[in-house]
């Protein structure tokens, strides 16, 4: 494989390290040819560290296209990889001079690079915008950087993503830390607690808060001092705020720092940093190389690496007061200081190493030059409607796992979901997605589609709303008139009450149905009592099956921000306002009263759908005497699963929450208040469930009592969950086959 780089030559800070350690490490594997546009130390640090570099300098924009085109095609490269304005600027003009796929990678935001340079930021920062935008994929520096740049309107299934790595080998011993941090100025001793930053001294990097929570922080804690690695033109300014605060002889402005960073991160105690605005900065990776406790704000890439009360702590951009008691907090206590600096090793020496990175910027080039050369089609790919993009984990569950199994399928295929909120969609899933009533829109991606997916839940209904059952027999015939495959993907049907919609679903699905995939035997006969007989019906399961949880630091992190001790003995309530809920909502509570005093089960209330089922919970949870905890927003499927695979039993009315907790070999209580809940149950071989008309005290004390039983047993449910998975395999086969028709 052969690579081309090009970059003006004169970067410094994060982007130098990233694209000087990366090309130094890709070259061990590939050709990675670095171009520079102008001479100086860039080009100079390269040569030293064995890069091929080549400089092509001059202003002559198009002069310098012509060579870099003859360059190109005389060195058989097949990409090009852009880093920086100028770079993008070129790249953008050798799209169509070398038929080659070009890609940039994105360090910073385009729109602060020239923060407080109105001039630059016009010139120069809207050439760079453009250019990033004609070409053919971007690489952000964090998953929140792609976020960024994704809800800027760039297209979402032309992202990767890529975090910097550095090299964990363990550094040499760096000698004492208290005559190296007196040479610096700090007035420290063995009792001192020291917090560290690197950075350079202007507006992004809101050092003015650091100073402030710092002051706060050492107001609470003595031990506490300040160095300051870095220059900048707000020195002066923050001199003046760390005097105006009493704290300036316990700070150190130690300017920039010679002869390496390892001595100075070895001397410190907690890292710290307070930008506006970050992609993924070395400096805490960094930090972590020496096991340093973290305190950060909550930008760019960050939170992908410290997990909250985990290890290390986040605070919103500005937040001097939170800043100042968690540097407190730390000072304070050695142990909960080293033990979070240690989780945070662990943590960034696995999963951001230098090998990491190398490792997927390869799989990176590999995925472009593929897709570069996947052949054009007339009709290619998928178009998926359900009821997604409504705040439902459930729903949204189905969408994460039938775009798992598409990609499994064909990793490049273009595919569009149908959403009620198109931008959540594109920024959760990385994927096209239309506004499920931009009918102009979807007509568009269905006639250049192959498939259109029904994709899964109970669509097919009239009880929640007649007009959602219109749509979507409107959208499953306008797919078949516009050429399209038609998968109904591991759903339910059903209830349909009124004959005439009976049988107008009848009609619709045996007239443009390819194949019905269902989740359980219920709707077989639903369907069959419909009169649908035209498309090829199977039994398989819900796709929500097949998802994984999430990694135990984040479920930690998920649970603590809640203020819920990761690993107690919990039981959950997974509820929902329903006609009816109301009159029953304190069974919930005695049930949740019983369960603490006779188990030892403290009541967790998690919301599936965060926008409605947080008031069931505190409608059900009202005068409870015991400790109870309130989960409105767990994130994901993968953290909600893994929350409830922390859980002892599950009592629940919502199905996906079953489904999750089922998947875990969780004990399962069901409150049915749509028939889809006890159809899943009874697909298990469970019977632990009654209708919410005829609940009582008794009946879920008794299915308690019962699943507390087969907690110590879970083998049968597990053994139903491992064969549904199984039989789950079967959609993703018959999308495969209509696909390949």
């Amino acid at each position: 494989m052969k690579v081309i780089h090009l970059i003006s030559g004169g970067d410094s800070g994060g982007a130098k390290t990233h694209v000087l350690s990366l090309l130094q490490h890709l070259n061990e594997n590939i050709t990675a040819q670095l171009v520079c546009f102008r001479d100086g130390p860039f080009a100079e640090e390269a040569r030293s560290l064995g890069i091929p570099t080549e400089i092509m300098g001059g202003n002559n924009v198009f002069r310098i296209r012509r060579q870099l085109t003859d360059y190109i095609r005389q060195g058989g490269y097949q990409v090009i990889h852009c880093h920086g304005a100028r770079a993008n600027m070129i790249g953008s003009l050798l799209r169509s001079t070398t038929g080659l796929p070009v890609v940039s990678t994105v360090h910073s935001d385009y729109k602060l690079d020239y923060m407080g340079r109105p001039v630059s930021r016009l010139t120069f920062g809207n050439i760079n915008a453009r250019a990033l935008r004609k070409l053919d994929y971007r690489i952000g520096v964090s998953d929140a950087m792609v976020d960024l740049l994704i809800s800027r309107g760039f297209a979402p299934d032309r992202f990767f993503t890529i975090y910097n790595g550095i090299d964990f080998t363990p550094a040499p011993a760096q000698g004492d830390r208290l005559p190296y941090l007196r040479t610096l100025g700090l007035d420290v001793d063995e009792d001192s607690v020291v917090v560290g930053i690197a950075a350079r001294m202007n507006p992004v990097k809101d050092m003015s808060t650091l100073i402030r929570g710092f002051a706060a922080g050492y107001g609470e804690c003595r031990r506490l001092r300040l160095v300051i690695a870095g220059d900048g033109e707000e020195r002066q300014k923050l001199e003046a705020l760390a005097a105006e605060l009493g704290v300036l002889d316990k700070v150190c402005f130690a300017g920039w720092i010679s002869g390496g960073m390892d001595r100075f991160y070895s001397a410190l105690d907690i890292n710290a940093l307070t930008s506006l605005s970050e992609t993924f900065p070395y400096a805490l990776t960094e930090g972590a190389r020496f096991h340093l406790a973290t305190v950060a704000t909550a930008v760019g890439g960050i939170p992908y690496l410290i997990d909250q009360d985990v290890n290390g702590y986040l605070f919103t951009p500005g937040d001097w007061k939170a800043l100042g008691a968690d540097l407190a907090a730390l000072a304070k206590d050695d142990t909960l200081r080293r033990d979070m600096g240690e989780k945070l090793f662990e943590k960034a020496s696995t999963q951001f190493s230098i090998q990491k990175t190398v490792d997927t910027q390869l799989h990176i080039y590999e995925e472009i030059i593929r897709r570069h050369n996947r052949p054009k089609q007339e009709k290619d790919g998928v178009v998926i409607c359900g009821a997604y993009g409504r705040g439902n984990a459930g729903d949204d569950a189905i969408l994460e796992a039938i775009l798992q199994e598409m990609r499994s399928i064909d990793p490049d295929m273009p595919m569009t979901v149908l959403s009620k909120d198109p931008k959540a969609t594109r920024l959760t899933y990385r994927v096209r997605a239309v506004q499920r009533f931009n009918f102009p829109a979807w007509r568009k991606a269905m006639r250049h589609a192959q498939l259109y997916i029904n994709g899964g839940g109970s669509l097919i209904q009239d009880v929640t709303s007649r007009r959602s059952l219109w749509f979507y027999l409107h959208n499953i015939q306008t797919a078949k008139a516009l050429g399209c495959k038609v998968q109904m993907y591991g759903c339910g049907i059903g209830p349909v009450t009124r004959e005439s919609h009976r049988r107008l679903a009848a009609r619709t699905l045996n007239s443009s149905v390819d194949v019905i995939t269902l989740r359980e035997p219920d709707s077989l006969e639903e369907l069959k009592s419909m009169g649908v007989t035209r498309p090829q019906v199977l039994l398989t399961a819900d796709p929500a099956l097949t998802l994984c949880r999430a990694k135990d630091d984040v479920i930690d992190s998920c649970m603590l921000r809640a203020g819920i001790p990761p690993h107690g003995r919990y039981l959950c309530f997974a509820l929902r306002r329903w006609k009816g809920f109301e009159e029953k909502a304190p069974l919930f509570s005695a049930a949740a009263e019983y369960a603490y005093k006779t188990y030892g089960l403290t009541p967790v209330f998690l919301a599936v759908e965060k926008h409605q089922d947080p008031g069931a919970a505190q409608l059900a949870a009202r005068g409870l005497s015991v400790p109870h905890y309130f989960l409105n927003d767990a994130g994901d499927a993968a953290c909600i699963i893994g929350v409830l695979s922390r859980m002892t039993m599950v009592v629940s009315m919502r199905l996906h929450a079953l489904i999750f907790a089922a998947g875990q070999g969780i004990p399962l209580v069901g409150v049915v208040y749509d028939p889809k809940v006890s159809a899943f149950l009874r697909y298990i071989g469970q019977e632990l469930f009654v209708d919410l008309a005829d609940l009582t005290v008794p009946d879920l004390e008794a299915m308690i009592d019962q699943a507390a039983e087969q907690s110590a047993h879970p083998e049968q449910q597990e053994a139903a969950v491992q064969q549904l998975q199984e039989m789950e395999q079967r959609n993703v086969e018959i999308a495969r086959g209509l696909l390949e028709q």
